[in-house]
């Protein structure tokens, strides 16, 4: 058994974490922020398990190494697995073939069968709807991370991590930057709200012509609308052009939403690569691990098992990349 250190506890460091501990290691986890929260990128994620929605822009392993985090996460956390429903407004009906074309996994349906799978929706003729999809609530999937750690004797420190550690997994996010000097930042925005009066049981993407905008349901009458991709290093305030189309977005779904309470407003950074596909790379006795971009939950378990690959058994999955300088 060797002793590992983990710098991060977002998504990534979590997953790594739970990983090197599943195959015996022992692990520590440093993050001076202590228990996730505001302060990471995954804190305000969508949750969504959707590789073939997601398949649409992104490269071939986002479907193929997407769809077993389905399993992954069903392990250690709550998920819903109800699918996922795509529509478009009429005028955007272009947009939902073009979808179509660009993924595969789903079964067209029209008004009435639209209806049934969401009797809430108002106003659309056809979606395409991808039945093997799931959707978590981020916030309990980083508790339960968190709390199986701890239960599995995995010591989680707030204090900085020493600078002569050994043997580390550098799971920061853009933070490493000062390392991964081709890491960039993403900026999303999205909205938390309460709407009681409309009831949606999984999540609802919206084709709109600009950005990709979803709602995703957290229960009680909350939901999450997100998400813009913004090529900005801003962490700023939520521009008032997002606020206009994510509210602008749910209401196109159901007019009740006008009614909303905002309850949360979340701004920030996604680490991503020049592909937007997340890298392993190995500098003496630390391994980076990073740039899950907007596939946060999708691709950590991929990610975990690549890093715990590479550090106990040498072995290179196709996220490696220690070549590159």
């Amino acid at each position: 058994m060797s002793k590992w250190s983990v710098i991060g506890a977002g998504v990534a460091g979590l997953t790594v974490a739970c990983e090197l501990s599943a195959r015996g290691e022992s692990v520590t986890v440093y993050d001076t922020k202590g228990l996730p929260g505001k302060q990471s990128c995954s804190w305000w994620a969508g949750g969504m398990l959707a590789p073939w929605c997601e398949s649409e822009k992104a490269e071939e392993p986002v479907l193929r190494l997407g769809r077993k985090a389905i399993a992954w996460w069903a392990n250690r956390t709550e998920i819903t697995k109800n699918g996922t429903l795509v529509v478009a407004n009429k005028r955007d009906a272009p947009d939902l073939k073009r979808f179509g074309r660009r993924t595969g996994g789903f079964c067209k349906i029209k008004d009435v069968q639209l209806l049934k799978l969401e009797p809430d929706l108002t106003g659309f003729d056809d979606g395409l709807f991808f039945a093997e999809e799931a959707h978590l609530d981020p916030r309990r999937a980083l508790r339960d991370l968190h709390n199986y750690l701890i239960n599995q004797g995995v010591k989680i420190s707030r204090q900085t991590a020493p600078s002569n550690l050994g043997n580390t997994i550098d799971c920061r996010g853009l933070s490493a930057r000062d390392v991964l000097k081709d890491l960039r930042g993403v900026k999303g925005e999205m909205l938390i709200i309460r709407c009681p009066d409309v009831r949606l049981s999984r999540p609802v993407r919206l084709l709109h012509p600009r950005i990709p905008l979803y709602v995703v349901p957290r229960g009680d009458g909350v939901y999450m609308l997100g998400a813009t991709m913004i090529e900005a290093e801003d962490r700023g305030r939520i521009t008032a052009r997002s606020m206009l189309e994510l509210l602008s977005a749910a209401y196109s779904l159901n007019p009740a939403f006008g009614e909303a309470e905002v309850l949360e407003v979340g701004v920030d950074l996604r680490p991503a690569f020049p592909d937007n596909l997340p890298r392993i790379r190995r500098r003496g006795r630390t391994i980076y691990a990073n740039g899950l971009y907007r596939h946060g939950y999708l691709l950590a378990p991929a990610l975990a098992q690549g890093v715990a690959d590479l550090a106990l058994e040498n072995k290179h999955s196709e996220m490696v990349d220690e070549d590159s300088s």
